[in-house]
């Protein structure tokens, strides 16, 4: 089990430029889980112990997917500028309790995060804790995604279903990628929705979290990257794993490849 102390050091290691605010506010994070989740159930009982592995760690694997595969992109949020003159922004969808969003908050003070959730009842608990750390770059929206008619340089969200049915919850709605945690066998689902967007074969990428953190916890854990212009690409480049095409086999988009 990881407590603060193990994941702040894995932190600062990850990611060099956190700093004490950063670290007092991931400090945080367990108090206000804990308290939080005694009144209202958002964490799993039998997850709230591991908070920091299971939770938060996790929630920062897609900025460590962005600082291995795209660290122009990686360095946009930090600065709060992907392109001139927009300051840079995030979507979570079906944010739950607040992740991955608020953990990606904390890493990316100058980047706009809106955390959207359905279900009011978690929408409090995300408000709540993202009032106590003062994250001024938070703001929370208690509705569907679909009824949303801004457009953000991301759209995040952690296994709140399949793809191919959370595809056009997103679709239209980022400038530049989903980047979806997903774990487990999503071949399927990752083909059906290629089908159904029509995605080029080789556009969407995937990157397996245990060649970032060495914890068995991960092992079957993958950001999703699906590039916006991805529909355009013929060819793309790999950047992590190409994900097969709507045709295609498993073996391509299972076996954690680095680049």
């Amino acid at each position: 089990m990881m407590d603060y102390e193990g994941f702040i050091s894995a932190a600062r290691s990850l990611f060099p430029g956190i700093t004490p605010e950063m670290e007092g506010r991931f400090k945080a994070l367990e108090g206000l889980y804990n308290d939080w989740n005694a009144r209202i159930n958002v964490i799993s009982r039998k997850d709230i112990g591991s908070l920091y592995m299971r939770h938060v760690m996790h929630s920062l694997a897609i900025a460590g997917y962005l600082k291995a595969m795209r660290p122009e992109m990686y360095e946009g949020l930090r600065s709060g500028r992907i392109s001139e003159g927009c300051p840079a922004s995030v979507l979570d969808i079906g944010t739950g309790g607040g992740f991955p969003g608020i953990p990606l908050a904390i890493l990316f003070p100058e980047t706009g995060f809106t955390l959207c959730d359905s279900v009011g009842k978690k929408t409090i608990v995300a408000e709540a804790v993202a009032s106590s750390l003062a994250l001024d770059n938070v703001k929370l929206v208690n509705a569907r995604a679909e009824s949303l008619n801004e457009t953000f340089d991301f759209v995040v969200s952690r296994a709140v279903t399949a793809l191919d049915n959370f595809y056009p919850w997103a679709a239209g709605k980022y400038r530049q990628s989903i980047l979806y945690l997903k774990g487990g066998d999503f071949s399927e689902e990752l083909c059906r929705m290629m089908s159904a967007a029509r995605l080029a074969p080789g556009s969407v990428r995937t990157w397996k979290i245990q060649d970032w953190i060495d914890d068995g916890m991960f092992e079957d854990k993958f950001v999703i990257d699906i590039p916006a212009s991805s529909a355009s690409r013929k060819g793309s480049r790999d950047s992590g794993k190409r994900a097969p095409s709507a045709s295609s086999g498993n073996s391509a988009s299972r076996k954690g490849q680095k680049h």
